[in-house]
């Protein structure tokens, strides 16, 4: 845990359960208690310091503990998450009125709450539940007036059920704070508050970038992600569809959370079995969708530099934030660049060139994404991601959603042994890993894009000052006799800062990836739920460079599939077929 104001000039002395702390001034007790290893539950309270989000309302009470008051010789509760340490004070976490305190706010929270838990999406992952049996919660003392709202089911990405919602606000804190969307707030009065759009608005009204960090936080099932997996299930079942898989690079090193292993395990082939014996006819890897950009990219930003083209160039392998220009700086929306992202890519591949070399009917086919990413739902229903009346991908399920599959299967997936993916699109580069996490695409991009210009191969594959978990990155990176300056922000509310010094003449970079999510896909909404712990993140991040470090081939335009693509069916990166069934366009859309 950290706090920003904490001044670790002046030392304070405190105790906590008797035990003699020294800490910096400024710290909460429940920071203080954290460094101590002393437990204090909560739930409106979250810290993600490393992605920038603080979540400190106080308006659970869950952390409640006693604190001595010495000028009246008696104890007083205080909220642990907002109380900072004075010195000499004498905190209690472990007495029965602290305790009973924290059940108390429990039971009135569940008071109100639907009594559905066993069919509840968030059922044995939700912390309003987790809290209850870690109190003791055997029965519901009060029972208050339920709420009756109905589910928000209008877009495609997200749902939201305002009975479930608990008004902790940590939805709020990352849609405004974090992300700058401001799309979420405070809606009615005491027991009938919740958080929603701007007047109750349906979500698919508002300018949502279904980005799904509201989802990734929400400690209930107030804010879910759209599930999808029946729809892949009929799909499967059907004999007259080929239904292909894909997986995106963040799954891999994130999947194995959901079955009790270590956060950033590595679990590709695992996951490829339990995909095969799942029933899909095909499993490929979205890393070829990867490779496939990079080889589409870097030769449009070739292109700009050698032709004074529109620069900075972005990327726009994240739906969300090219939600988030159409919405916010629709006036930027040719800057981008028009690439389509790697899953929409490979779709469109596997419904065409790889359709044909199979003899199959794409009419038949169905194309499965498998996302960390929430946004990509409503990606892949944007009219403009379609040929001849197909959709470049069909469904597109969240990690949780595969985890709750295998499951379903009756897989035991830990015990699995590994598989390869399937060929001619499974073959991939350790640049195609690390789209997964933040700096990851506009390297694998460099990688690419150095060797062209330069035609020298790279000295060194590892361009280390683009990677990190800073919201905004800058780095200069030098290439033959030219200098690319290079920008990078992952989390919204970093990309809003680029955006309006494009707008306003300021910037002088070259090339600018963008993430909405911070951390880049590897945090993304349809993650593992991390729980507040961003501990999980960071070690999510360092198995993807461990993946991209393990990799034979780590240049996307050493992939030797990829170059049979094009020799045989696409022609030249860039070109005109290429520009055909890769590419897109934007649209502005309304501010609401």
């Amino acid at each position: 845990m950290s706090n920003k104001s904490t001044n670790n000039d002046k030392m304070l002395h405190i105790r906590i359960n008797d035990q003699e702390l020294i800490v910096p001034e400024g710290i909460t007790i429940l920071e203080a208690a954290h460094k101590a290893g002393v437990r204090i539950p909560t739930l409106c309270h979250l810290d993600l310091h490393d992605l920038q989000l603080y979540n400190n309302t106080a308006s659970c009470r869950v952390c409640m503990v006693e604190v001595v008051d010495e000028r009246n010789n008696r104890n007083k509760l205080v909220p642990s998450c907002v109380t900072k340490a004075q010195e000499g004070m004498a905190v209690r976490t472990d007495t029965r009125r602290a305790i009973m305190a924290r059940r108390m706010a429990v039971e009135l929270l569940l008071s109100n709450h639907p009594n559905e838990c066993f069919t509840c999406p968030k059922n044995l992952e939700c912390e309003l539940q987790a809290l209850a049996n870690e109190l003791n919660v055997r029965e519901i003392r009060w029972e208050g007036e339920r709420m009756s709202y109905p589910k928000d089911i209008s877009s495609d990405a997200i749902v939201k059920d305002a009975n479930k919602c608990i008004y902790c606000r940590r939805c709020e804190t990352a849609c405004n704070k974090v992300q700058t969307c401001g799309i979420l707030s405070g809606i009615g009065r005491g027991f009938n508050s919740f958080v929603g759009p701007f007047a109750n608005i349906p979500m698919v009204e508002s300018s949502c970038t279904y980005c799904g960090q509201c989802v990734q936080v929400c400690p209930t099932a107030a804010l879910t992600e759209v599930y999808h997996t029946d729809k892949v299930w009929e799909a499967i079942s059907d004999p007259d569809k080929y239904v292909i898989v894909q997986t995106a690079p963040a799954i891999r090193v994130a999947l194995g959370e959901l079955f009790g292993m270590e956060p950033g395990t590595i679990v590709t082939g695992k996951m490829v079995t339990a995909l095969k014996r799942m029933g899909f006819d095909a499993v490929f890897d979205t890393d070829f969708g990867a490779d496939l950009t990079i080889m589409e990219e870097a030769s449009e930003l070739i292109y700009r530099l050698k032709n004074n083209k529109t620069l900075p160039i972005l990327t726009n392998c994240c739906p969300a934030w090219v939600k988030f220009i159409e919405h916010q700086f629709p006036e930027l929306i040719h800057v981008p660049s028009t690439c389509k992202s790697p899953h929409i890519m490979l779709g469109t591949i596997a419904k065409t060139y790889y359709a044909k070399k199979n003899g199959i009917d794409p009419n038949n086919i169905v194309v499965v994404s498998i996302m960390p990413c929430i946004a990509k739902k409503a990606e892949a229903k944007r009219p403009e991601l379609t040929k001849d009346e197909h959709n470049n991908v069909d469904i597109s399920i969240t990690t949780r959603e595969l985890g709750a599959m295998i499951r379903e299967a009756g897989i035991e997936f830990t015990m699995l042994p590994d598989s390869e993916f399937d060929s001619p699109l499974g073959e991939t580069t350790g640049a195609s890993v690390i789209f997964g996490t933040a700096g990851g695409v506009i390297e694998a991009a460099l990688r690419t894009a150095s060797e062209w210009l330069t035609g020298k191969p790279l000295e060194k594959v590892d361009f280390e000052e683009l990677r990190g978990m800073d919201g905004v990155r800058r780095a200069t990176v030098k290439i033959g006799d030219q200098e690319l300056k290079i920008g990078i922000a992952s989390g919204l509310g970093n990309a809003r800062h680029i955006l309006e010094d494009i707008r306003d003449g300021k910037a002088d970079y070259h090339a600018i990836e963008i993430m909405a999510c911070p951390g880049g896909c590897i945090a993304g909404g349809g993650q593992p739920y991390h729980h507040g712990n961003d501990e999980i993140i960071k070690k999510r991040i360092e198995a993807i460079y461990e993946e991209d470090r393990r990799k034979p081939v780590r240049k996307s335009h050493e992939n030797k599939e990829i170059l049979e693509l094009y020799k045989t069916y696409l022609g030249e990166p860039f070109g005109e077929l290429a520009h055909e069934l890769l590419h897109t366009h934007f649209e502005e859309r309304e501010r609401i």
